[in-house]
C-alpha cells in the first residue's frame, strides 16, 4: 500500500505558547514495503518545562526508533563481498522485516528513553523544568502493521469506512471514571478534574507503556492527535466527515485545526494524519 502523511500544529485560539511537538517519517524499500514513524507529544508543566518536555521526548524517540530508517554504519548497507549470501546482508539491512516482537522491543525502548530525558531534565534543572513532563502518542507502520503506543490524553485513531475508532487509551482520571461506570462519557468535557492525568513521561524513573497491534487497510486513516484536538471535536463522526471530505491530508489536517479552533481553541492543537491507498 502506499502511505501518505500531513502533520500541522497549533497553539490554538487562548495560549500564547505552543507546548505540542509532532513527527512524521516514512520510507518506502525498493520492494514498496511502507514505514512509518509518527509522533505526537503534548507538554505541560514548570516555566517552559512542557515545551521542552515534548520535543526533549520525541527527539530521544525519533533517535531510538532511527534504526528502522539508517543504518548505524552507513558500511551495513553495502554488501562488500560477492561472496557474502543474502542472509547476512538482509541482517545488516536497517530496511529489513522487523518481527512484531522486535518492533514491541524497540518502541517500548524508545518511549522509556524519552521517560528518562524528560524525567532527568526535570530533576537536575527544577528551576527551569519542575514538574515537566509530556504525553505521547506514537504510530510505528511496517508493511500493512501498525503498533500503536501511548502514554497520557494523547489520542490515535484509526478511520476505516466513515467511521472513527479510538485505538489509544486515555491515562486520565475522568476516563478511568467512565471505564468504571462512575460518570457518564459526556463528562468527560465538564469534569473539574477533566485535566487530571495518572500516567505521563517525567513523572517516575520507568513509565508503564500501552501498546495495540492494527492490520490496515486499503483506504484506512491513522490520526493521531493532542486533546486540544479530541476535546473541542467531541463527536467523532465530525472528524471523520472532515477528513473524507478533504481533497487533500495538508487540507484535512488544517480543517481539523480550524474546527477545533472555532470550537473554542482552548488548548494546543496537533494533528498527524496518515492514509494508507
Amino acid at each position: 500500500m502506499k502511505l501518505d502523511v500531513s502533520t500541522l500544529t497549533h497553539p490554538g485560539e487562548k495560549r500564547i505558547s505552543n507546548e505540542d511537538f509532532v513527527w512524521s517519517q516514512t520510507y518506502s524499500d525498493s520492494q514498496g514495503m511502507q514505514l512509518g514513524l509518527f509522533i505526537v507529544c503534548d507538554g505541560m508543566g514548570g516555566h517552559l518545562g512542557g515545551e521542552y518536555a515534548s520535543y526533549w521526548a520525541a527527539e530521544a524517540i525519533k533517535r531510538e526508533m532511527s534504526g528502522l530508517f539508517y543504518p548505524a554504519d552507513p558500511r551495513a548497507t553495502v554488501n562488500l563481498s560477492p561472496l557474502q549470501d543474502d542472509t547476512h546482508h538482509l541482517e545488516n539491512n536497517p530496511h529489513s522485516r522487523k518481527s512484531d516482537k522486535e518492533l514491541e522491543n524497540l518502541a517500548y525502548n524508545a518511549i522509556q528513553s524519552a521517560n528518562r530525558v524528560v524525567y532527568q531534565y526535570a530533576h537536575n534543572k527544577p528551576e527551569l523544568a519542575a514538574d515537566s513532563g509530556t504525553t505521547v502518542a506514537m504510530a510505528v507502520v511496517q508493511g500493512e502493521k501498525a503498533l500503536i503506543a501511548n502514554v497520557g490524553d494523547s489520542r490515535t485513531y484509526i478511520l476505516r469506512d466513515h467511521e472513527l475508532r479510538q485505538v489509544s487509551v486515555d491515562h486520565s482520571l475522568v476516563a478511568r471514571l467512565v471505564a468504571k461506570g462512575q460518570i457518564d462519557p459526556q463528562e468527560l468535557y465538564t469534569h473539574p478534574k477533566r485535566s487530571m492525568i495518572y500516567r505521563s513521561l517525567g513523572q517516575k524513573e520507568t513509565v508503564k507503556v500501552d501498546m495495540f497491534w492494527e492490520d490496515l487497510q486499503a483506504h484506512d486513516y491513522l490520526l493521531l492527535c493532542s486533546d486540544g484536538l479530541w476535546e473541542m471535536i467531541r463527536e467523532q463522526a465530525v472528524i471523520a466527515k472532515i477528513i473524507e471530505g478533504a481533497p487533500l491530508l495538508d487540507k484535512a489536517c488544517l480543517g481539523l485545526v480550524e474546527a477545533a479552533n472555532l470550537a473554542g481553541g482552548e488548548d494546543n492543537i496537533s494533528v498527524v494524519l496518515a492514509r494508507f491507498s
